[in-house]
């Protein structure tokens, strides 16, 4: 089991060097802002500046995958029904359900499924 733990730990800190060695080489060294700034035909950018980005969009992006990522737990459990005990499954569906309910209800009391501001 030593010898098992020994292994894991030595691979673990080669795999963690190599990554970090990886990393460090593969990074450019010098930036140039004109390299990185999109051409239009000679002249100097017209703005620099980025667009205002609107939060309210961002948070129901994050609601969106919140409860898109309910769906991906809730169907492999529906699936593994008939190879539970009952009650448990059950039990465990209910409580996830009713941490979803109240969190989409919260949401909804603070305003962030309105869109118009």
């Amino acid at each position: 089991m030593k010898l098992l733990m020994m292994n894991f730990i030595l691979i673990s800190a080669l795999m963690f060097v190599m990554f970090a060695m990886i990393i460090f080489l593969s990074k450019k060294s010098n930036l140039d802002f004109q390299k990185s700034s999109p051409f239009e035909c000679g002249f100097n950018p017209i703005s620099y500046k980025r667009l205002p980005f609107s939060i309210h969009f961002f948070l129901i992006a994050v609601i969106f995958l919140v409860f898109d990522i309910e769906v991906i737990i809730i169907i492999p459990s529906i699936l593994t029904f008939k190879y539970s005990i009952l009650l448990s499954w059950l039990m465990t569906l209910i409580l996830f359900l009713v941490i979803l309910m109240l969190g989409l209800i919260h949401e909804w009391l603070n305003g962030m499924l309105k869109w118009t501001n």
